[in-house]
């Protein structure tokens, strides 16, 4: 019998849960865009629920979610603060600028995360023929630093003192729950001071598709139409919201496996030669580590593992990505972490 494959690409690739396959075939639907998709509705009312909002909007994705938040919060022109490895500016196809107008202002943190001191600095002076600073995002759990998480106590900091400025803060929180898991917190304390949140059902909740955006009522409402705009009318998208009702009662439950899968999995690679990683700085279900030192570069070590039926992706020429998700167990992430160990003793 062939080998499975162990796809540690992304927390984007499970598959839907027998539960959630079957919630799908039995969803209760109607027209979305004219707010009567009953299934919608109660996704969007358990979303402001939990983060105790007034309301919530459900988007076909983070990327829609982000850009419907920065349309809503600026005019082009002005500038958005971000982190220089945050997702919103690497991985979104330049979409603040290309739709919205605004110019990225790049900050860089340590592990990924920002602190008033370093944002306070980027802001624009009160000058007229000065971009000005209408909005910063920041990243929570911050991808491409390894999963890392803000302490709330930082993250409210930022925002009482942007809101003093007169500038409002976006949440990126596609892994927020995973987050709120490794903080032991709630997720509407923990954001309760941003404008506004973005946060996915289709990562580590195990939805096929699909985010969210909470927020006030009157920021939903823009947000609505500024969806339509952008293509993300869904009509009966009922059939999909009913999978985010099942991941977001069941998927933020078990997050804490995945995260002591990754600490295991970073442990085991800590220990072969030829990588670097700090294993104490991985915090949820994140995974990076840098091969530099086998002589081999990303391309080379994927291509070895991918033949072995061990999937990940590339960071950059010299660095790689592992994320643990809810259809890798402990057998899996042991027989990977085994297979990169074989892979570097060549």
């Amino acid at each position: 019998m062939a080998e499975s494959v162990i796809d540690l690409r992304s927390d984007t690739v499970t598959k839907p849960s027998p539960e959630m396959r079957r919630a799908m075939a039995e969803a209760e639907v109607g027209d979305d865009v004219f707010i009567e998709d009953p299934t919608v509705n109660r996704l969007q009312e358990r979303a402001s629920d939990i983060f105790r909002r007034e309301a919530a909007l459900f988007v076909p994705s983070g990327t829609m979610g982000n850009l419907t938040c920065i349309l809503a919060q600026t005019r082009p022109g002005q500038e958005v603060i971000c982190e220089e490895a945050g997702h919103i500016y690497n991985y979104e196809m330049a979409s603040m600028s290309a739709v919205a107008g605004v110019l990225p202002r790049l900050v860089k943190g340590e592990d990924g995360i920002l602190t008033w001191e370093t944002i306070s600095k980027a802001i624009r002076p009160k000058i007229y023929y000065r971009p000005q600073t209408a909005l910063i995002s920041l990243e929570n759990t911050h991808n491409m630093a390894g999963g890392t998480v803000y302490p709330t106590k930082i993250a409210h900091e930022i925002c009482d003192n942007a809101h003093d400025a007169g500038i409002s803060v976006h949440l990126d929180g596609a892994r927020i729950f995973n987050a709120a898991t490794y903080l032991g917190e709630d997720v509407a304390e923990m954001t309760k001071k941003f404008d506004s949140i973005q946060f996915c059902l289709s990562k580590g909740l195990g939805a096929p598709v699909g985010s969210m955006i909470v927020g006030s009522r009157d920021f939903i409402e823009r947000c609505r139409s500024i969806r339509k705009m952008l293509g993300g009318g869904m009509r009966q998208a009922g059939v999909l919201a009913a999978a985010g009702l099942v991941a977001l009662d069941k998927g933020p439950n078990r997050l804490h496996v995945d995260h002591e899968n990754a600490k295991f999995l970073a442990n085991q690679l800590a220990s072969t030669a030829g990588i670097n990683i700090n294993a104490a700085k991985v915090q949820t279900n994140i995974v990076i580590f840098d091969v530099r030192d086998s002589g081999w570069s990303s391309g080379d070590v994927l291509k070895a593992l991918e033949q072995r039926h061990v999937l990940a992706v590339p960071v950059d020429n010299h660095k790689i990505r592992m994320v643990t998700h809810l259809d890798v167990d402990r057998n899996d992430v042991e027989r990977a972490a085994q297979t990169v160990k074989e892979v570097f003793q060549r």
